[in-house]
């Protein structure tokens, strides 16, 4: 169920103004209004299984667990906790995680993850996988280096029975119609994800955005099979790289959310200042780019007085990819208390971490010069995933962390987003 509103303007108009959303959503959805009305189309069939908030279901229950992946195709640990009772198959709306591929455009073992998923869960609830195709999310980013373990962060939607002491975490999903090849990294696919990300808010029962803390957005890049088309039909594309567009893509994302939420406003956006006008930014978006997706897959989530979930979710921003004071002011962010660091005992409620990786554009950290950026042999964002990945497990003692390259557009330049989901 997705919510009525998003596309009626009136409506629309009256509740995002009460929210303190004010004009910027105003003038999103005036110039959005088809894009949100596809994005309602598509999700209505999606999350029929899921729970959002409504005036039936008051109060969202969130579940949040995390699976190991000995192999892209290996889904036995969340098999054993459906059969074990612990996971209700029917309740699973998303899975965000990291495969052991390249992260670049020819990294295949996201679909094979995504597919593999969607077979199990297919049985599990005799359907099709099809059918899972419309009521689950996945979200992969490939790329284990170091440390960094293959994983899986799988939710739950449900509903509530009454709701928490404290605003706990809530998530409004959507899925965005196709994205046409010459739309990537363009203003037309900023407007698509910015229509989803309000219908995202009002779906999660969010109405501060200072309460939002996570925007996961995966979308497509360009592949040899899409410029071609955009060849034939005879249309501009922003680059004919597939590994080159993905920072476009990822930017575009990125300013999506950041317009939704007010962060910037559109009249400073155009096609040009795409991952040039780096001074633009959201603070809570981690986006990432593959060619296993046409259309873009929105998960936002925050802390809401109308869910009665046992986790909150905080965030913060790591200044340079061995910024650990970042990644412990995060967790205190999302509510965890510690001196120095957090006992072991305190780390098993850690459930999940998501962060980017950057390179410095100056090449240096602290003063020193490093080689991420002028490597031949590695590409940057595989060094910064490697680096980041282990100053988190450092503190978490989980290497099993979302870390996704790429910033543009989602913090200042040189910095990178992070997320922590811990047990209230």
């Amino acid at each position: 169920m997705t919510p009525k509103n998003i596309s009626d303007q009136g409506i629309a108009r009256r509740s995002f103004l009460a929210t303190g959303l004010g004009a910027t959503a105003v003038a999103i959805i005036g110039h959005s209004v088809a894009e949100a009305a596809s994005t309602k189309s598509s999700a209505a069939q999606k999350y029929a299984v899921g729970s959002p908030v409504n005036k039936e279901n008051p109060f969202m229950k969130i579940g949040v667990h995390k699976v190991s992946m000995a192999a892209p195709n290996d889904v036995s640990e969340l098999a054993k906790l459906i059969d074990a009772g612990q996971v209700n198959a029917a309740e699973i709306v998303a899975l965000i995680g990291k495969t052991e591929g390249n992260g670049g455009a020819n990294d295949f073992t996201r679909g094979f993850a995504t597919l593999s998923y969607q077979l199990m869960l297919a049985q599990k609830l005799n359907v099709t996988p099809e059918e899972i195709a419309k009521r689950v999310v996945f979200v992969w980013s490939g790329g284990t280096e170091g440390v960094l373990s293959p994983h899986a962060t799988v939710f739950t939607r449900s509903a509530g029975t009454m709701r928490a002491a404290t605003a706990r975490l809530a998530m409004g999903i959507q899925m965005t119609r196709d994205i046409a090849p010459e739309e990537v990294g363009t203003m037309a696919q900023v407007r698509v994800v910015a229509a989803a990300v309000l219908a995202c808010l009002q779906e999660a029962g969010i109405t501060d955005t200072k309460q939002v803390h996570y925007v996961q957005v995966k979308g497509p890049l360009l592949t040899p099979a899409s410029v071609a088309d955009a060849d034939r039909r005879g249309k501009r594309l922003i680059t004919r790289d597939p590994n080159g567009s993905k920072p476009y893509a990822r930017g575009a994302m990125a300013l999506g959310v950041a317009l939704a939420l007010g962060e910037v406003k559109e009249q400073d956006l155009s096609d040009e200042i795409i991952t040039r006008r780096l001074d633009l930014f959201s603070s809570v978006a981690l986006t990432s780019a593959g060619g296993e997706v046409k259309n873009c897959e929105v998960l936002l989530f925050g802390n809401s007085v109308n869910a009665s979930s046992d986790f909150q979710v905080g965030h913060g921003v790591l200044q340079n990819a061995i910024d650990a004071d970042g990644v412990r002011a995060t967790l205190r962010n999302a509510g965890m208390v510690f001196d120095c660091n957090p006992s072991q005992e305190q780390t098993h409620q850690i459930v999940s971490v998501f962060a980017k990786g950057e390179a410095s554009p100056n090449g240096e950290i602290y003063g020193r010069r490093n080689t991420m950026l002028s490597d031949a042999d590695i590409n940057y964002e595989r060094h910064s995933r490697a680096a980041v990945g282990a100053v988190i497990a450092s503190i978490t003692l989980d290497p099993a962390i979302f870390v996704s390259g790429g910033t543009e557009h989602q913090c200042a330049p040189g910095a990178a987003p992070i997320v922590a989901i811990v047990r209230a």
